[in-house]
């Protein structure tokens, strides 16, 4: 094949084709769990979630709601999945090897978001959030008060009385958080966030009508399972309340994923190694919104 800029101009054309079609069909678990959260800098402040306003009856003068001094702030990462073709490939018409490259450069940027997110998860229980506390921790400080949303008992559907003393604990704990004057945040959890290894015992709380004691189950049907393959625990899961509009867990995008291309045939890597270049940009990050729409448990206990 005659190289020039026509030719390498078509090519990747054709690349930029196969790595949109393979971006549109790649699967996406974490709008599920987290909110996006545009970005126009290098960073971004969340200190407002120290102290969210709530509406409440007007007596005098309105009790303004003013942010914290805290310094939570997330900064954005630089991404990118890149690939040489051979300038060889090109003279001898063997472009069909950089095929399934193409298509693994578009599917991996589709699911970045995902592997950010869930890296932020499987941190969280040595990570701070905005409070200065692990994001899942045992001592949040509320009204003066340490509030937990870590446990350590394993997922089971054994007995009514394993699944009490995990979901059940959990789900208690999640609807009883407060606000720092008190009242009640109504957490309502849906979904039940859970490693592979998980599965199937999630699946089953959430279906069986009946435990093996023959106990009713009364949590069937009471969340949504989420698996993550991502996750890299397999005895931790996790409980949360996404009905709200802000969300447990924060997609920071400050770039979406591109393709990029370098074709010019006299640039130095061409020259002096014959390599011209495809692949996917991103900046993007991830952190923390409101612990209280989240419940960890390591699952270290049984």
């Amino acid at each position: 094949m005659l190289v020039n800029k026509g030719t390498i101009s078509a090519i990747f054309v054709n690349l930029l084709t196969i790595f949109n079609n393979a971006f549109a069909e790649a699967p996406s678990t974490w709008q599920s769990v987290a909110m996006l959260v545009p970005s126009t800098g290098k960073q971004v402040d969340y200190a407002w979630l120290s102290n969210f306003p709530r509406m409440k009856k007007w007596i005098g003068e309105k009790a303004v709601k003013s942010l914290a001094a805290s310094k939570y702030s997330i900064t954005n990462d630089d991404w990118e999945a890149t690939v040489e073709v051979d300038r060889n490939d090109i003279d001898d018409d063997n472009l069909g090897i950089y095929k399934p490259q193409a298509e693994m450069a578009g599917h991996s940027a589709k699911q970045l978001p995902d592997e950010i997110v869930f890296e932020v998860i499987n941190k969280g229980f040595t990570s701070l959030c905005y409070d200065g506390q692990y994001f899942f921790d045992t001592d949040h400080p509320v009204a003066g008060q340490s509030v937990s949303n870590r446990g350590t008992k394993r997922l089971s559907t054994a007995s009514l009385a394993a699944a009490e003393a995990s979901y059940g604990a959990a789900r208690i704990a999640m609807g009883q958080f407060t606000d720092d004057e008190g009242r009640p945040l109504n957490i309502t959890p849906n979904v039940l966030l859970v490693p592979v290894a998980l599965q199937d015992v999630a699946n089953l709380l959430m279906t069986m009508d009946k435990f093996p004691d023959d106990s009713p189950n009364p949590y069937k049907g009471t969340a949504k399972v989420v698996v993550a393959p991502w996750l890299t625990s397999n005895t931790a899961w996790f409980l949360l309340d996404t009905t709200k509009p802000i969300k447990p867990f924060i997609y920071q995008e400050r770039k979406k994923p591109v393709f990029v291309e370098q074709t010019d045939p006299q640039a130095d890597d061409v020259f002096n190694r014959k390599k011209f270049k495809f692949g996917a940009e991103a900046r993007a990050a991830g952190g923390y919104g409101f612990w209280q729409q989240a419940f960890g448990s390591d699952g270290t206990a049984a």
